[in-house]
């Protein structure tokens, strides 16, 4: 996820470029860069690390334009350098092009275009875009750029100038967020609308496949096929506050809606429909290791910890290998035995986690081979391993993580799917059936999300929202769920919860039910569910209050639950992802009817970087 900016007008484009990507920092941090077009030529500045950098090199190098373009990136492809950080340049420096999302097919579209001559600068699958625009522009940059999209897989939002039309600017969008903010003799554009709220608030939602040419005094709108479209100008109302949180009142409600769009990052590039196998670049094993591999060690804290037990019952089921999961910060402590063909997969969302980071340094003097499940591109725990997962979450800032544990989640989904055909004890039909679950999921979770209607309800109901303390149960795949489910609730709302393994509940949680104490049972359909039915009724015997996530259609599950929270029917080994949501909605409407402060719940940090 990245923040773009663009203006064309009467004023210095680059004063409120900067300004709006001031306001879109949270989008992506580890380097920006300006693009303008003045006295015939094409102008950049760019530099790495947060905004800071880039308004100090500004002041060492002046620029001054009425059209531009700029960009605050969160790295997906190459690591934060200059050179990768946006824009991105034809061969000839005569075509700037920013981007926000992930082009599937830019290996393809870089060679192809080699061919024809291009110089890659980059290691970004978005100066593919600036080459392809070069490809097919006969001096109309509008009429270039639709012919380019119409050679692109994946998810894009596009601002593109060009020195031989400096009084256009276009734009562009399929799956990311575009908007341009209309003024008078000037016009915008930017993947958020806090980025422009100083300026206008008359905006344009640019829809998917859609194509914007922007003048100072009008702009017209196409589709890739050059048919025209019509589109309402909306007047934002948002104050700058809610404008960040695109109209969200908290940065996690926002995340936790964004998880459809999340996971559908996660598998784009490595995972096509009907495909039966799973594309991970980013890895420096051999096939060979691979085989050989004898047991895995995940290690993790926190949330990510419990992503890595689905991680195991995932590894262990379809890749035959054994699998522990350690939290980082007790592995180096013990002198760990690490045998030959041992894989340590460390699993963080801003990959600087202290405790991750030495637990796989220890690993890796015992002679261990690293693969990471990371969000951040270029981090320390991806520079120090043999391969990596980005996650693609985008920037999370809510402290309680939400869109990154499901995030996690798939990756490691789609890690078993490949080590499983890799080491030949996962047929092609069992991959390709996996990877059509796992295609499902997005859906699924929206599922979730457009009926949140009982969720809201509990959370507003004195047996739970006065609790002192609850307890959450889950079984196979899904005991990983109530542990994580429990830890949101406690983050968040300061309800002391625990969660376990439905089955210990007899070995000493069950002295603590009475008719005063929730217990959240995740009992959805699989393999398990008539012993969590089992577990239930030991609740509700001894008047236990049970709130219960179930599959869509199980009316029977309502007989021993005072409420319960659905979700679709899916495929088992992958349901933790979709159970997650409920408990998140849960955590967070039962915190906010409470008063607290759910982005930035006390005591707690976003990155732990200390041991």
């Amino acid at each position: 996820m990245c923040g773009i900016v663009g203006y064309i007008g009467k004023k210095n484009a680059v004063d409120i470029i900067m300004s709006g990507l001031h306001r879109l920092e949270y989008r992506g941090y580890d380097s920006a860069g300006v693009a303008v077009i003045r006295n015939g030529s094409l102008d950049c500045v760019k530099s790495v690390g947060k905004l800071v950098k880039m308004d100090e090199k500004l002041k060492q190098n002046p620029l001054d334009s009425p059209l531009g373009i700029g960009h605050t990136r969160w790295a997906t492809h190459g690591v934060p350098s200059e050179v990768n950080s946006h824009p991105h340049f034809d061969n000839d420096m005569e075509i700037a092009v920013v981007h926000n999302g992930i082009i599937e097919n830019y290996q393809e579209l870089r060679e192809e275009l080699k061919k024809g001559g291009a110089n890659f600068r980059s290691q970004t699958d978005t100066e593919t875009i600036a080459h392809l625009v070069r490809k097919y522009y006969q001096g109309d940059l509008f009429a270039a750029v639709k012919r380019a999209l119409q050679d692109v897989e994946g998810a894009y939002a596009i601002g593109v100038v060009c020195k031989k039309n400096p009084d256009v600017m276009v734009a562009a969008r399929h799956g990311s967020p575009l908007i341009v903010g209309l003024g008078d003799g000037e016009a915008f554009i930017a993947s958020d609308v806090p980025a422009i709220m100083k300026y206008t608030r008359k905006v344009l939602y640019i829809d998917n496949g859609q194509v914007c040419e922007i003048r100072r005094d009008g702009y017209k709108i196409e589709d890739l096929k050059g048919n025209p479209v019509t589109l309402e100008v909306k007047t934002v109302d948002w104050d700058d506050s809610a404008a960040e949180k695109e109209g969200y009142p908290h940065f996690m409600l926002k995340e936790i809606n964004q998880q459809p769009d999340v996971i559908k990052n996660t598998l784009r590039g490595r995972v096509t429909e009907g495909s039966d196998t799973v594309q991970l670049p980013d890895m420096q094993v051999t096939e060979q290791e691979l085989k050989d591999l004898k047991k895995i060690v995940i290690v993790s804290c926190g949330t990510a910890w419990h992503a890595g037990l689905v991680g195991k019952y995932l590894l262990e089921k379809f890749a035959q290998v054994p699998v522990e999961v350690d939290i980082a910060s007790e592995y180096r402590y013990r002198d760990p035995i690490v045998y030959p063909n041992t894989m340590v997969i460390p699993v963080t969302q801003s990959g600087e986690t202290a405790d991750t980071l030495e637990a796989i340094r220890v690993a890796k003097k015992k002679g261990a081979k690293v693969v990471s499940i990371v969000n951040v591109v270029g981090s320390s725990i991806a520079r120090e391993s043999h391969g990596v997962i980005y996650t693609q979450a985008g920037p999370e800032i809510g402290v309680a993580s939400t869109k990154a544990y499901t995030s996690q989640i798939t990756a490691f989904a789609l890690f078993t799917i490949w080590l499983g055909e890799t080491r030949g004890v996962l047929s092609k039909a069992q991959g390709r059936e996996m990877i059509a679950h796992l295609r499902a999921i997005p859906d699924k979770i929206q599922w979730v999300l457009d009926h949140q209607e009982e969720v809201i309800r509990c959370s507003k109901d004195p047996k739970y929202l006065n609790a002192q303390s609850a307890l959450y149960l889950g079984r196979s795949y899904n005991f990983p769920s109530a542990l994580e489910g429990a830890l949101k609730l406690k983050e968040i709302s300061y309800i002391h919860a625990e969660g376990y393994g439905a089955g210990e509940m007899k070995h000493g949680p069950i002295a603590l039910v009475t008719d005063e104490l929730p217990v959240v049972c995740v009992a959805t359909k699989g393999d398990t569910y008539d012993k969590m039915v089992s577990n239930i009724q030991e609740i509700r015997a001894r008047s236990g209050i049970v709130l219960s996530v179930a599959t869509e259609g199980d009316e029977a599950i309502k007989n021993h639950s005072a409420d319960v929270l659905y979700i679709p029917e899916c495929y088992e080994p992958f349901s933790p992802i979709v159970v997650a949501v409920p408990l998140q909605l849960f955590a967070y409407y039962v915190a906010t009817n409470r008063g607290c402060d759910v982005d930035q719940p006390r005591n707690l940090a976003k990155s732990v970087t200390v041991e």
